[in-house]
């Protein structure tokens, strides 16, 4: 794990990257932008009552002296915020509206990476997902060619690092959300310097079961393709035959993939998340994410049992999607 952060901060330092954390107030939160600020990664822009911050900040010891803080209450350049979210939604706000809903910090803090007044979001240490992600699909959006987003996780344990799609957004993808993940988490990939093998697993290996569930990741495979040329990847898979280069041998001789898979796009959210809890819990993995991936700008997602060392490297990751978007 050292050496995939070493790397990333390597990356990000010296940018001038402005990574957005709605919620200000948050001990944890707090205590990571601190820490980014003073090892000069990037600069934190914290969203709330800039008092209560201070004082907050002053009671736990750290200092935002290199940190920036706004307060939607008394945002001095709302009126081009608000003409800037009311064009977002195409005429679905109003200017009274637009500055209702930019009293939200996530809403706030979206607009700041749509108008460029910041390269990246962190949400999620005291909100839902639905609280992060909902203003980032209505104001950023996905990506040209990318229907849906899609969260990753980085799975690290010792020298070994793989990535785990779709375990955070998408519960029932058909074929070509499959294709999507199975692109995008490849990208994610590469930002580690996992050059990606992808694996899309099902309960079966190369028609060894048919149904409805094993021809969608079939599908996918072919999809995805065509999305990516360049991009190995392959399945329907189960995971011991993209994992164990003997079963694979055996399972599925002539594969693209010889057991030597290390990104694995899992057929549901339900089989994702799952898959990535038992590696952690059972494995001993470090889990790093999710990583929101396919939308315009970088918006990450914290989980609300979250502490600060997950604040801190989520923001590293983030400012290292601002350089690559």
């Amino acid at each position: 794990m050292v050496d995939i952060f070493d790397t990333l901060k390597a990356k990000i330092s010296g940018n001038n990257l402005r990574i957005v954390f709605p919620e200000g107030l948050d001990e944890r939160v707090l205590t990571a932008a601190a820490r980014l600020a003073e090892e000069k990664l990037l600069t934190p822009v914290l969203i709330g009552n800039i008092e209560r911050i201070q004082d907050k900040a002053k009671h736990l010891g750290v200092s935002l002296e290199a940190a920036e803080i706004y307060d939607p209450q008394h945002y001095i350049l709302m009126d081009e915020l608000a003409a800037s979210f009311v064009e977002a939604r195409r005429g679905k706000a109003s200017d009274a509206e637009a500055r209702n809903i930019l009293l939200d910090e996530n809403y706030f803090g979206t607009m700041l990476v749509h108008t460029n007044k910041a390269d990246g979001l962190v949400s999620g240490a005291a909100h839902s997902t639905s609280d992060t992600v909902r203003p980032a699909l209505q104001i950023i959006r996905t990506k040209e060619g990318v229907a849906k987003t899609s969260g990753a996780f980085i799975m690290v344990r010792g020298e070994e690092k793989y990535v785990f799609g779709d375990c955070a957004i998408n519960i029932a993808p058909d074929n070509k959300d499959l294709a999507e993940i199975a692109v995008e988490s490849a990208k994610t990939a590469r930002m580690f310097d996992i050059e990606p093998k992808v694996a899309m697993l099902s309960f079966s290996t190369k028609g060894s079961a048919h149904s409805p569930e094993t021809e969608r990741v079939s599908e996918a495979v072919q999809l995805a393709q065509e999305l990516d040329p360049t991009l190995i990847v392959d399945g329907e898979f189960q995971f011991d035959a993209a994992f164990i280069p003997s079963v694979a041998a055996k399972k599925a001789p002539g594969s693209l993939i010889e057991g030597d898979a290390n990104v694995f796009v899992f057929p549901s959210l339900e089989s994702g998340n799952i898959g990535y809890k038992i590696a952690q819990r059972l494995g001993n993995f470090e889990a790093v994410g999710p990583i929101l991936q396919g939308l315009n700008r970088p918006v990450n997602d914290l989980s609300r049992g979250c502490n600060e060392e997950d604040v801190y490297k989520l923001a590293i990751i983030t400012a290292a999607q601002a350089l690559r978007s």
